[in-house]
């Protein structure tokens, strides 16, 4: 059988049921007041009449609050909240986008679910705001070895005729764990080593082994952590024993890929979204023992305090 043909990604009363297993596994919780206690489902509760539903809407999974005695659902506070798209359009949505190594388009989404593009673009964007993960990482502890490099990818601002470089694109800085298999990636106003330094020191631990190419930014950073080695590109050198950054240079081919191939534009505003969403593919991918299903729930996992407006969105 499909995965796609799972009960919670076509009936709704089982997609808030799913929902609800993932946010609440141990019951129920008011969002409002936080009342764990004695919460109450509300049954064959339905919506408001409308010239498209004469008879009103079924509202699955609404529940009320003995002690604030307001209503809610497992919607609230999450990436779902004030979205008229079903829940089980939603799930399938999440599947789709954790299932597809280098992505999948507003456009397609919209066809597949057969929603409106603009709501299917509003949906990427919330989802790959759940996937998202703030705050520092410590890669190379215990004495790992961390490959770090940039990538440019887009424009920031139109380029001068004849002008050179890259300049006029923006700029991402990303590190890669060896001992884990797992990447963290920064977008970055530059690649100054004023701006990437504070952030090495941030995410990398003192006594890991730090290899990048011979870019000028890096030089001196063996101050800073246990050793700094490099391969030296515009000599044709990309591997030296151990010393290379070809794991991440596979973790950039495999983001410009989708990035130049199924989004084909996205500006800087946007940038730390997409950026987010191949690392989250590539942290919990099938190699690091993550299969589809386990991705998509790891998803609903983060979707609490996500919240994204679609007025924030536009310039967000």
């Amino acid at each position: 059988m499909s995965v796609l043909s799972k009960p919670y990604m076509h009936d709704e009363a089982a997609a808030f049921a799913h929902v609800e297993s993932i946010i609440w596994p141990d019951g129920p919780v008011c969002p409002h007041c936080g009342n764990g206690g004695k919460v109450y489902g509300l049954i064959g509760v339905r919506s408001k009449p409308s010239k498209k539903n004469p008879e009103g809407v079924e509202r699955h999974g609404l529940k009320k609050c003995a002690e604030c005695r307001k209503q809610f659902t497992v919607r609230i506070g999450t990436i779902f909240e004030e979205s008229h798209i079903p829940l089980h359009k939603w799930l399938q949505a999440i599947h789709l986008m954790v299932s597809s190594k280098k992505g999948i388009s507003s456009h397609q989404l919209h066809r597949v679910l057969e929603i409106t593009h603009k709501s299917a673009w509003f949906m990427s964007h919330r989802i790959r705001e759940a996937m998202r993960s703030d705050g520092a990482v410590n890669f190379g502890n215990g004495g790992g070895v961390v490959e770090v490099d940039e990538t440019f990818i887009g424009t920031k601002h139109k380029k001068a005729e004849g002008a050179r470089g890259y300049a006029h694109k923006n700029a991402m800085l990303s590190l890669v764990d060896r001992t884990t298999g797992r990447a963290k990636s920064i977008v970055v106003d530059d690649v100054t080593k004023a701006t990437l330094l504070p952030i090495l020191r941030e995410n990398i631990a003192k006594e890991a082994t730090v290899y990048t190419d011979e870019a000028k930014q890096y030089t001196g950073i063996d101050a800073h952590f246990a050793d700094h080695d490099f391969t030296t590109h515009s000599k044709g050198e990309y591997g030296r024993g151990t010393v290379h950054t070809n794991t991440i240079e596979g973790y950039f081919s495999i983001f410009k890929r989708g990035m130049k191939g199924v989004y084909q534009h996205c500006g800087k505003k946007h940038l730390h979204r997409y950026a987010a969403k191949f690392e989250f593919r590539y942290n919990n991918r099938a190699g690091n023992g993550v299969n589809d299903l386990e991705r998509a729930q790891i998803v609903l996992n983060g979707i609490l305090g996500k919240r994204v407006l679609y007025r924030d969105s536009l310039g967000a």
